[in-house]
């Protein structure tokens, strides 16, 4: 990643969970980074199914998108060069295909791209339970250099809403590309509007 523009690409899959998806290209342009998407046809799918966003509100959140079935598109070469990628939310289909080098798609053709390059990709897996097959791909994916992250909520913060929790989990996932968006209290950490989150938390814990 180093001296690498700053540009993230943004995978959108069909996997529950779009809302890590949106919060992610927010919080790049945040942090103005500039942000390359794709949206795979069953995560347009999802976006009605858990949203009111259209098409054209999602895609407005993004510096650039992309059709699912470029595969000429810049993000499908090396030779672009970008920070890495986050594919959030990302289904079972997709990381199989990313695990086995099927990159017949943008999304996984774009994710094999960041590991040839090294560069970081980092998974929101949603799927649970786990068979062997699913977890034998999260290792073969873990094998070539991706992250697999599983939207998992963190309770030590004490969070008050679902976007509290939501706002965690993409905070951590920037955490992995040395982004800070600065909007989640963190273990052991001080801020001028909280008290120390361990000193808070660790009586109740005992007590538990």
């Amino acid at each position: 990643m180093r001296n690498a523009p700053r540009r993230m690409v943004v995978g959108i899959t069909g996997a529950t969970g779009i809302v890590y998806g949106v919060r992610v290209l927010k919080a790049l342009r945040q942090l103005e980074i500039e942000s390359h998407l794709i949206v795979s046809k069953a995560g347009e799918m999802t976006r009605a199914y858990e949203t009111d966003m259209s098409a054209e509100q999602l895609r407005s959140l993004a510096d650039v998108v992309y059709s699912p079935n470029d595969i000429a598109a810049p993000i499908s070469s090396g030779s672009f060069r970008t920070m890495g990628m986050i594919v959030a939310p990302c289904s079972v289909r997709s990381m199989s295909d990313i695990a086995h080098g099927v990159t017949s798609g943008l999304i996984s053709r774009a994710a094999d791209v960041c590991l040839k390059e090294r560069r970081r990709l980092v998974l929101l897996l949603r799927e649970t339970p786990l068979h062997a097959g699913h977890l034998k791909s999260m290792l073969a994916v873990t094998e070539m250099g991706g992250i697999i992250a599983p939207p998992v909520p963190a309770f030590y913060s004490r969070p008050q809403s679902l976007d509290d929790l939501v706002t965690h989990t993409v905070g951590r996932v920037l955490d992995l590309f040395d982004l800070d968006i600065k909007a989640f209290p963190r273990w052991g950490e001080r801020d001028e509007e909280s008290e120390d989150i361990g000193a808070r938390t660790a009586a109740p814990l005992r007590q538990a």
